[in-house]
């Protein structure tokens, strides 16, 4: 890209963050809840494309054709991600952006994803998507979330950190683009490389633990993951205390680090002469 290019894409990015933290509260929160709707839509149906593939390579590669269209949606639509956010740092260590700016802007986004995602979820459980395959979608549904949820709190925050390296970098890209064309393609190869890894991003994970949670609640869903091998023991162990404790939290920790640690703070002293020239 070249360190001028790279310079005048954060600064451009800065100059966006910098807005940002002026918007409104109720503009934060429907932008937010917009971005988690978004995230949510190309989960569900990434999930709903791959759950009878048995390879695992095979299905992520199929899964990271789809869930990107989830960002697209996001970056070109204008909403406010999470992740993508932790791009302020940027404008926090170059003292144009307060650090408490940056924290209500990342909170209260954080918390619109959330509720974002969870209408995808109650809307996906109601319109009938489960039910392919008999309930082999849902059973599937099931047993990703019961998956995540036991990974480990150093595996998600090491996973999370992954993810959002790539998220960060994809953003990053959409914003050197000067066409809509471009964006996409941007955000497609990162975002693509970050499913087939099988990283954790906290948005995403918004949706797929609680598409989970409740999908057992369902009787017709809980036989048919019985059917697909689950055990009552480990379906009555998930729990959205589970997921929050277990799941979300080591995972957004991740991708902060990720973001801000591993992207935002090396390119900005990369190019810290270029950015204040």
């Amino acid at each position: 890209m070249g360190a001028k290019k790279m310079s005048a894409v954060i600064k451009g990015n800065m100059a966006v963050y910098d807005a940002k933290t002026k918007l409104s509260l109720a503009k934060l929160i429907f932008l937010g809840i917009l971005a988690g709707v978004f995230i949510a839509i190309g989960a569900s149906s990434s999930s709903a494309a791959t759950y009878g593939i048995t390879n695992t390579g095979v299905a992520k590669t199929l899964a990271g054709v789809i869930f990107p269209v989830g960002l697209m949606l996001v970056v070109i639509m204008g909403a406010e991600l999470f992740t993508g956010d932790c791009l302020m740092i940027l404008g926090v260590v170059d003292k144009k952006i307060k650090l408490t700016s940056m924290i209500r802007v990342l909170v209260v986004v954080f918390v619109s994803n959330l509720v974002g995602s969870l209408i995808v979820v109650l809307l996906v459980n109601q319109s009938g998507q489960l039910d392919y395959g008999n309930g082999a979608l849902a059973a599937s549904v099931i047993k990703t979330a019961y998956t995540k949820i036991n990974l480990g709190f150093v595996k998600c925050f090491c996973s999370g950190i992954m993810c959002n390296i790539l998220v960060c970098l994809a953003v990053l890209f959409a914003g050197a683009a000067h066409h809509i064309m471009g964006k996409i393609w941007g955000i497609f190869f990162c975002i693509w490389a970050f499913v087939i890894a099988g990283y954790e991003h906290c948005v995403a994970n918004m949706y797929y633990i609680p598409a989970g949670i409740l999908a057992k609640t369902s009787d017709t869903y809980y036989d048919a993951a019985v059917q697909a091998g689950m055990t009552a023991t480990q379906m009555d162990s998930m729990t959205m205390g589970r997921f929050f404790i277990d799941n979300l939290l080591p995972v957004t920790l991740g991708n902060i680090v990720g973001g801000m640690l591993f992207v935002a703070i090396p390119l900005y002293i990369g190019n810290k002469h270029e950015i204040q020239d």
